[in-house]
């Protein structure tokens, strides 16, 4: 094969052998293939470049010579020129006349492009040029490959000599055709996309070394950079595929969320959808229509529809008359179907089929499956089971010891009904694989169950070591001796198998089961399960032993040592619990055994399941420190607390709470995190001694005290809170908490006096500004309206900046019917406590009162410019505007309070309940976009599915509102009133214990119950009830509205 470059530019391959065609037989070649002349083919090698030229003389024979001779090599590259056509007829050669010397070249010769440069030689190295320069950085220069000679075109040109053939132009125009040889390159020469520039500018250079070092160095930086961009082109790449398809998505994303929610059409509704341009039924047209007479065959159809057959046909009574015919189903083409099926057949049975040998390729395995699926109802499945028989019986008879194609072919026949040949076929099977215990049982569940026995024992006799057969002799025993008989059997031929030990040990009573198991442990020693069921079986000194030899066996084995533990516990050795786990995991460390911590925690938690309380603390103590650093301890011994508690290991999370106790005594949030545990899950007993050494350790904690009063003081232990409330003060004395809580005490118990004796002590020691608040609420009670007045002028002066204070003095004006002095109070408050939004409120309330809603109007938009951004008061001026049935201005107010505090839960609430019912749904989803985790949204939107009467839904909704705020007593009163609407009396109980759990302190209608003065001593079961009915009363008001 050689490459030519036509003078097009155009690359062709020649099918020429340099070795055997000749210089001729190549331009023969290129005259039949583009018509030139070979007279006129100038051939130009392009490795190296030269003029490919035969020789004057011809060998012997007058052939050219070979292409092989002339350079030419296979898979060379030729570049053909044409010389151009043109010019003037060349004249006759003039007569010889003397020679004359020739004339001095008016040009510098150009031979030296042909000579080969002097060693060392750099181009350009004498104007500072360093390093080298390669084709590739030069590009396609192009060159003229056939340079004249000089030698004999300068004389000529000087003396104005004949023209040749091929120069069209004379006289002057010759100086422009050498010019154009001067440049150095031919106009008609293309770059060779093969061989590079090697036919260029420097097509005459050698190739040589350095070249090729460039040429290679150039080529890794190219790819070195190809690499670099390659991360920045996928990515690039990979952002515009992402841009388009964003910008042109299909169909089918386009409508992905209309396709998901066409699951919630019903049937009537998809036969109501029009056709494709039915919009209108009522403007459409009626067509023509013609009527033409009814054919027998339906009239006879008909017929036979409306007639009753009291009596079966001969083929009913011979199924008894529970069956139908399957000719009498009413199919509308059998053929086709029966044509359908087994086209689809043949094409699995074709893709099953080799398309070489012919052989089959099916696995046996895989079709035992989809025999057990089958069921034949028809001639064209019983034609499916004979290509099926076929296809089997070809792999039983190519590969007759392959057990699965046996059993195949034997349920296959089952399946087809023809029992008999099921249990032939399974027959030969057990004899050509006499050593398959599958092919033995598929003979035993064949065979009729008065053979099966002969026949598990043949299996038995040619397989004595399948422990599956046995098993299955023992399973066709329907006496237990008898099963007991054959499972000893086969431990003589299998005596250590731990499954055979374990069945006949099942089946035998407690004395031969230890006898038995004694025997299985000598057999099986190494299987952990017999050692400790013989010890669980034998008395308390012969199990010790059982486990001692149990623990040489097996060393490493954690069990045997939990079960030692387990064996003391149970014996009332607690002592010696601690003791053996601690020796178990010295004795497994000394083993190589790693201590998992989490694998003892679990240990631990079966050892509590299992009633063995002591063994799950001992495992505890000694593992629960392993793998963990000291820093972590705490953090980490906690987080294992927590997560057995969820799981319901109580015992476990309480050891684990001890053990830290013990290294970190002083540690308040431990002995927190252990007493919340004892009160959820403990006795009164434990949770008071834990607190009592809590306080011994934690002297200056006052929640410990606080927590062991309350619970004693809960148990109705009175004189007992008290103790512990002097030990307290005796601790800390200078404790306001434990004032405070002697006072609660004293108060919740109906004993003021001492009460107030206890904060007129606090008073004297220089009380803060809650013994002051306490003091007046003591007075308030007892009706004592003078001394409130006089404790609430005296805390003022000394807190000033206490709005609670200020509150009460309003309030307490209030009950007097001076409004205006109550207003006065608000105004003083609000002089030293300007962001105090309580007090706005009731200062716009009062003013509402007394000179209407402008007024309250005025205050309102005061206190939102000193308190921006707050929805108390936007909800107050809303509000205040809805009693007075300014709807619009309402609206107006609820749409600036949501621009300007759009994550407000109360204010979304709000909305809600004033929008119009069609609008509560857009609204609801609204307000649950902004405030997903908002106790107050979640029970607007339960109100909804209340109203709408969706039960479970509202139920949820309201759960998780007094989840996320179980301290607002709004949320339970309304979640009990639903439970009393629709729930049973476990749900209302259930509520109402979570509520009293939870004892809520704040909500705006449950502070105003739970503060009256009738009120102060309810519990909190008493206040929930009492806020279900003012409920009930605001809910019928507005309906009346």
């Amino acid at each position: 094969m050689v490459f030519l470059v036509s003078p097009t530019g155009k690359t062709l391959a020649l099918a020429l052998d340099p070795s055997s065609s000749t210089f001729d037989d190549l331009r023969l070649s290129i005259h039949a293939l583009l018509r030139i002349p070979p007279d006129r083919q100038r051939l130009i090698l392009s490795s190296p470049s030269r003029l490919l030229q035969p020789p004057d003389t011809k060998p012997d024979g007058g052939r050219t010579p070979l292409l092989s001779d002339l350079g030419v090599r296979p898979s060379s590259t030729l570049t053909l020129h044409v010389p151009f056509f043109g010019g003037t007829l060349v004249p006759p050669p003039p007569p010889p006349v003397a020679v004359a010397p020739p004339a001095p070249p008016s040009r510098p010769r150009l031979d030296f492009l042909h000579s080969k440069p002097p060693p060392n030689y750099v181009a350009g190295l004498g104007r500072g040029a360093t390093g080298f320069t390669t084709r590739s950085d030069i590009g396609p220069a192009r060159a003229a490959p056939d340079l004249p000679d000089r030698s004999l075109g300068a004389p000529a040109a000087a003396a104005g000599g004949p023209l040749g053939r091929g120069r069209g132009k004379g006289g002057d125009e010759d100086e422009d055709e050498d010019g154009d040889e001067e440049k150095g390159y031919d106009e008609n020469q293309k770059f060779d996309e093969f061989e590079g520039n090697d036919v260029g500018l420097f097509a005459s250079a050698e190739y040589d070394e350095d070249d090729k070092e460039a040429d290679a160095v150039w080529e890794a930086i190219d790819q070195r950079m190809d690499s670099r961009r390659k991360d920045r082109r996928e990515a690039r790449l990979k952002q515009e595929i992402e841009k388009y398809r964003a910008s042109n998505p299909k169909i089918t994303e386009q409508f992905a969320d209309l396709k998901r929610k066409l699951h919630t059409l019903s049937a009537q509704e998809w036969e109501s959808i029009p056709e494709i341009g039915d919009y209108s039924l009522r403007n459409k047209k009626k067509r023509f229509e013609s009527f033409v007479p009814v054919p027998d065959t339906m009239l006879e159809k008909a017929r036979q529809e409306q007639e009753h057959v009291t009596a079966l046909d001969p083929k009913s009574r011979s199924a008894g008359g529970t069956e139908t015919p399957w000719a009498q189903t009413p199919v509308t083409d059998l053929t086709a179907v029966g044509e359908g099926r087994g086209t689809v057949l043949s094409l699995k049975l074709d893709r099953l089929s080799d398309s070489v040998s012919g052989l089959t390729v099916v696995d046996p395995k895989g079709y035992l499956t989809d025999l057990k699926s089958m069921k034949i109802t028809s001639d064209v499945e019983i034609s499916d089971i004979k290509k099926a028989r076929l296809l089997l019986k070809s792999v039983t008879q190519t590969n007759p010891k392959h057990p699965p194609g046996w059993i195949a072919a034997a349920r296959l026949e089952e399946v087809a009904g023809k029992l008999q040949a099921a249990r032939q076929l399974i027959q030969k099977g057990c004899e050509e694989c006499p050593k398959n215990e599958d092919v033995w049982i598929e003979a035993c569940r064949l065979a009729s169950p008065d053979e099966a026995k002969a026949v598990i024992a043949r299996g038995v006799k040619s397989i004595p070591n399948s422990v599956k057969l046995w098993m299955q002799a023992a399973k066709l025993e329907h006496d237990e001796l008898n099963k007991s008989r054959v499972l000893r059997k086969g431990l003589e031929n299998i005596p250590d198998s731990v499954r055979l030990w374990k069945a006949v040990v099942e089946l035998a009573n407690e004395e031969d089961a230890r006898l038995l198991l004694h025997r299985a442990v000598e057999c099986c020693p190494l299987h952990v399960e017999l050692w400790l069921a013989l010890a669980r079986l034998e008395t308390y000194d012969n199990a010790k032993k059982v486990l001692n030899k149990a623990r040489e066996k097996l060393p490493k084995e954690p069990a045997i040592w939990i079960t030692a533990a387990k064996l003391e516990e149970a014996n009332g050795n607690t002592s010696m619990v601690g003791k053996i786990i601690e020796r178990g995991i010295r004795a497994l460390q000394r083993e190589g055994v790693v201590i998992d911590r989490e694998v003892w925690m679990k240990e631990a938690e079966a050892a509590e399941r299992a009633g063995s309380v002591a063994t799950c603390q001992a495992i505890i103590r000694n593992t629960i420190g392993v793998g963990v650093e000291e820093e972590d301890r705490k953090r980490t011994w906690v987080a294992d607390a927590e997560e057995c508690k969820k799981r319901g290991s109580i015992e476990t999370a309480r050891a684990i709470y001890a053990h830290a106790l013990t290294v970190f005594l002083t540690k308040k949030s431990i002995w927190l995190k252990a007493a919340q545990l004892e009160k959820s899950y403990g006795t009164r007993e434990s949770l008071d001694a834990l607190l009592r050494k809590a306080v011994t350790y934690r002297p200056q904690a006052e929640v410990l005290w606080l927590m062991g009063a309350k619970e004693k003081w809960l148990a109705g232990d009175v004189p007992a809170a008290r103790a512990i409330l002097q030990e307290a003060y005796a601790a800390i004395p200078n404790s306001e908490e434990i004032w405070l809580a002697a006072f609660k005490l004293e108060f919740e118990n109906h004993e003021p006096e001492r009460a107030r004796m206890l904060l007129a002590k606090a008073r004297e020691r220089g009380g803060t500004e809650r013994v002051w608040m306490k003091s007046a609420m003591v007075e308030r009670e007892l009706g004592n309206t003078e001394e409130e007045r006089r404790l609430l002028d005296e805390g003022l002066k000394r807190f000033p900046s206490f709005f609670k204070l200020w509150l009460m003095l309003s309030q307490l004006e209030e009950r007097m019917n001076n409004l205006e002095k109550a207003k006065d109070a608000c105004e003083s408050g609000l002089k030293h406590c300007p962001n105090c939004i309580p007090l706005w409120q009731s200062l716009a309330r009062l003013e509402e009162n007394i000179d209407g809603i402008s007024k309250a109007r005025a205050v309102l938009t005061i206190a939102r410019k000193k308190n921006p951004q707050n929805p108390e008061l936007w909800l107050a001026a809303v509000r205040a505007e809805l009693r007075h049935g300014n709807k619009k201005e309402a609206d107006v107010l609820m749409a600036k309070a949501l621009q300007e505090c759009p994550k407000s839960g109360i204010l979304w609430a709000a909305s809600i309940e004033m929008a119009s019912r069609p609008q509560r749904k857009s609204k609801s989803a609204d307000a649950h976009k902004n405030c997903s985790h908002d106790p107050h949204v979640l029970t607007a939107v339960a109100k909804l599915f209340w109203q709408d009467r969706k039960v479970d839904k509202a139920r949820t909704w309201l759960n998780k509102a007094v989840t996320l705020a179980p301290d607002i007593g709004d949320f339970w009163a309304l979640y009990y009133k639903f439970e009393l609407q629709h729930g049973d009396d476990d749900k209302q109980k259930d509520v109402l214990k979570r509520c009293v759990a939870a004892e809520p302190k704040h909500g705006e209608k449950w502070q105003a119950i739970a503060k009256a003065v009738e009120n102060s001593h309810d519990p909190t079961e008493a206040i929930l009830r009492k806020v279900v009915i003012a409920l009930g009363r605001e809910e019928a008001e507005n309906n009346r509205q």
